[in-house]
């Protein structure tokens, strides 16, 4: 299947669910999905993999064992390949990449890169032209200076980072239903690699047992 777009009928289909989180809905829709939500996702990530790699689907599927919200079903479409992440739902279209979850041994990592003479300012270069281009900076953060750095630190903002992730999005427009959704994400992506490398030469994955 070549990706053409991802149809009106995906966002109806998100609108719908919203309002109905139910398996009622979900069984008499379950065609929609296939068809304008999941197809069109796996068909864009297929085009996108020679430069991204392969990526994963997520479950559409909540898990409620631990939450007061009981409802079912994810009401967004999300995919990720490496550290880049893609996100279709009723609001429209989210692009995402860095570390969403980081253990005290990548925290630590982190901080001390963040520290760095030479390390440290490329960060929040890096950062800083992202910024310029339309993203947001977030993750898990501190209200307050780490144990250890000064509050005048020049990265004090970055030093309270436990996690840190680059985002934007896009509202539901007619070029979304194109196949320029895929060029979009295809940018998106290319503007994340710098931070993604920076992150996985300075912090890399945990070492601590799960």
């Amino acid at each position: 299947m070549k990706f053409s777009g991802f149809p009106e009928a995906a966002l109806v289909f998100y609108e719908g669910l919203e309002a109905d989180n139910s398996k009622t809905y979900w069984t008499n829709h379950k065609d929609t999905y296939d068809d304008c939500v999941r197809a069109p996702m796996v068909a864009m990530l297929a085009e996108l993999e020679p430069e991204f790699g392969s990526a994963s689907v997520y479950r559409p599927y909540r898990d409620v064992r631990f939450s007061k919200d009981k409802t079912p079903y994810k009401t967004a479409i999300a995919a990720s390949a490496g550290g880049s992440y893609v996100q279709l739902s009723a609001d429209g279209l989210m692009v995402a990449g860095g570390y969403y979850d980081t253990a005290s041994d990548q925290v630590e990592r982190l901080r001390r890169a963040v520290d760095d003479g030479v390390q440290g300012p490329a960060l929040q270069d890096i950062v800083e032209t992202l910024r310029r281009a339309g993203w947001d900076i977030g993750g898990q953060r501190l209200k307050t200076r780490p144990r250890g750095y000064d509050a005048v630190h020049p990265r004090i903002e970055l030093l309270k980072h436990r996690t840190l992730i680059a985002h934007r999005h896009w509202e539901p427009a007619p070029w979304l239903h194109t196949a320029r959704a895929k060029q979009r994400v295809q940018k998106a992506w290319r503007e994340l690699a710098d931070l993604g490398s920076w992150l996985d030469a300075n912090v890399g994955a945990s070492a601590l047992p799960r």
